[in-house]
């Protein structure tokens, strides 16, 4: 399980979360999954760029550095869509969209990320 908490607002952004972490659960990541529900995510490691192909739901998009500081956001990413590429991110944070909105999560949050 993944959490993911916000230090600089002082909320939890993922509180059951999953890791994408091996060449095929990278490449898979939520195509054929249903809608994420609050307080779901997925982080995907290594990762610079989303693509949301084969997707049916829009998701909020963290791009984050090997820090967990937040270097890149796009919020409500439609299927079918390409994230730009984010070269100094290492990791990237997908989330239901509204999310980022709803925790007010800002360029430069430092998260803490935790996987149990």
């Amino acid at each position: 399980m993944l959490t993911v908490y916000n230090q600089n607002r002082k909320c939890q952004i993922v509180t059951r979360g999953r890791a994408a972490t091996n060449f095929w659960s990278r490449g898979r990541g939520l195509v054929g999954s249903p809608p994420l529900a609050e307080g779901e995510g997925l982080l995907i490691a290594p990762c610079n760029s989303v693509h949301c192909f084969f997707m049916s739901f829009p998701i909020d998009v963290l791009y984050l550095d090997k820090e967990s500081r937040v270097v890149g956001m796009d919020p409500s990413m439609r299927p079918w869509r390409v994230g730009k590429i984010r070269w100094n991110a290492h990791s990237v944070i997908e989330l239901p969209a509204g999310t980022l909105e709803r925790t007010q999560t800002q360029l430069g949050d430092l998260l803490s990320v935790h996987a149990t």
